[in-house]
């Protein structure tokens, strides 16, 4: 009787803390009965434990489960990935800590199973070989790290709006909230890449009573709201530490299907330590790959002392009917606030192209670099706030669109210009530009017009929004390296050409750009000897106020 009831509270618990559906390939369902602890598929093809009442004690006495304890073999041929999950799903039930055998070496093959880390997990030094060779299910994640809180809908919000301070809610605790309205489209995108864009969204964190996190505001008004859900945030950090993971690349057709053979963060407040990514086994086709450390839908996520490595760039034909080169990535965030990467750097050369740059994000809010070394960062469909500190960044550099404070202090660029406003969403940031006791050494020393602010903006494409340049750019304490340009060169500029039509006020913008407003400059240097100018295109910028006062 005392076996049964414990099965039936074990079974229970793990249907809603793993909250699938029947046949979920992270479904595990867990009993606990007299005889082996063993782990199996069942005939639905769901993994299913059973753990001897005996070990049940003696992993909680424990505190810890390890891999080995389910049946890992960890000898790199054997496929660990049923007993990787089925450790995780016990651990997540009881709230044991997870840790890895440090001589092991855990093969995982294209099996459509992931493992839900719900609990602190120490990958120690062990490793992890992913063969994406042949995968069932390339969007399915090889772990998931996700909270025991769940997500819920909220109702009677019929609009919000652009610095909102609160929102009428009662809430069981600080949560992230997601809005959309699908009736507006922002990032209609322009190029070889175009598309109709995305529903306007936001996110924003809340407390119990509904006070938005001024750090993090509301950005658009939604005079309209077609979906808006809350996700508990959960207080108590979780921790992943070590693991030295080596992906086997894919060769699939060179197109844009996405393998997301990865570590997703789903959750709240969590710390990634420690962590080696590598790639091998790239060849010459292969479908892009959408971040190993993919962290979205989540707030204060912080990734640090990480090594991660940059994936081969393949082309395909894009929207627009042209070549194209796809973005490939080992890092990405979207939806996220208040994601930090610290010391983390990558294993191939940052100043090599035919690696595509390392990190893409979405949607992101306050996102910060200190001291890393990586080739690129990357804001696609808008940041709100980001730091590059103490950091060096390779060829594809700083590309940013976005809103708030874009700040780079302490760090050497090593990109074709020291900042770029995506051109295909509009060259836009609205708000300020500042630039602190930098180096930038254009194209990593070759020769190119040597432009501080890069970007385009015809003014004949609607984005879905009013696009602008910062209001106010501080430079303050620039060295640039341009020791290897010609004779012949002109000299850095302030601004790229952002319209070579717009030369006279005869040219027509359906779309006005709103240009900056003011530059202010101090101590900035040239190898060259080469005076800083404003832009090949004066006529663009001749409102603009420059400050070069101390």
């Amino acid at each position: 009787m005392k076996d049964s009831l414990l099965t039936f509270l074990l079974v229970l618990g793990a249907l809603v803390t793993q909250g699938q559906t029947k046949g979920s390939p992270d479904q595990v369902l867990i009993t606990s009965k007299k005889g082996k602890t063993q782990v199996y598929t069942n005939e639905n093809g769901d993994l299913q434990i059973n753990v001897s009442p005996k070990d049940v004690r003696k992993y909680k006495a424990a505190g810890l489960i390890r891999y080995g304890d389910f049946g890992a073999r960890g000898d790199g041929k054997t496929d660990d990935m049923d007993a990787i999950a089925a450790t995780h799903a016990f651990a997540n039930l009881h709230g044991l800590l997870v840790k890895a055998d440090p001589e092991a070496i855990y093969y995982i093959g294209g099996k459509e199973r992931t493992a839900l880390i719900q609990t602190d997990t120490d990958f120690n030094t062990a490793s992890f070989l992913i063969d994406d060779t042949q995968v069932q299910n390339r969007n399915a994640s090889v772990f998931r790290v996700s909270s025991e809180r769940k997500p819920f809908k909220l109702e009677l919000i019929p609009a919000l709006k652009r610095n909102q301070q609160k929102i009428d809610v009662s809430l069981p605790g600080p949560c992230l909230i997601m809005v959309t309205n699908a009736n507006v489209k922002h990032y209609i995108r322009f190029g070889l890449n175009q598309n109709n864009g995305s529903s306007q969204t936001d996110i924003f964190v809340v407390d119990k009573n509904g006070n938005v996190d001024r750090n993090a505001p509301i950005l658009w008004d939604f005079d309209q709201i077609t979906d808006i859900s809350a996700l508990p945030i959960d207080e108590k950090p979780l921790k992943i530490t070590g693991g030295h993971f080596n992906t086997i690349a894919n060769k699939a057709e060179s197109k844009y299907t996405y393998y997301d053979r990865n570590i997703a963060i789903r959750r709240s407040n969590v710390l990634v330590e420690g962590l080696e990514h590598r790639i091998t086994g790239e060849e010459a086709q292969g479908a892009p790959y959408g971040g190993f450390i993919n962290i979205g839908d989540c707030a204060y996520v912080t990734v640090k002392n990480t090594i991660l490595t940059g994936h081969k760039t393949y082309s395909t034909i894009g929207a627009a009917g042209k070549p194209v080169s796809m973005g490939t990535y080992d890092l990405s965030a979207n939806r996220a606030l208040n994601v930090s990467f610290v010391n983390c750097s990558q294993t191939n050369d940052i100043n090599d192209n035919t690696y595509w740059g390392i990190l893409g994000s979405n949607f992101c809010k306050n996102l910060l670099y200190d001291h890393c070394t990586l080739s690129r960062f990357d804001a696609h469909q808008g940041v709100a706030n980001a730091t590059i500190r103490n950091s060096t960044l390779g060829h594809m550099g700083i590309n940013a669109i976005g809103s708030g404070v874009l700040l780079v202090e302490n760090s050497t660029i090593r990109g074709r210009s020291l900042v770029n406003l995506r051109p295909d969403y509009g060259s836009s940031w609205q708000g300020e530009l500042v630039i602190r006791n930098c180096v930038f050494v254009p194209a990593d020393g070759k020769f190119i017009s040597a432009d501080l602010l890069s970007g385009s903006y015809s003014g004949q494409h609607d984005f879905g929004y009013t696009c602008y340049m910062p209001e106010r750019i501080t430079i303050d304490n620039l060295c640039i390296d341009d020791s290897g340009h010609p004779e012949n060169y002109r000299g850095p500029a302030i601004f790229a050409n952002f319209n070579p039509q717009l030369t006279d006020s005869s040219y027509r913008e359906k779309f006005p750009y709103i240009i900056t407003k003011e530059v202010i400059l101090r101590n900035i240097t040239t190898a060259s000897g080469k005076t800083l100018r404003i832009s090949d295109n004066p006529y663009m910028f001749r409102d603009i106020k420059i400050n070069t006062g101390q």
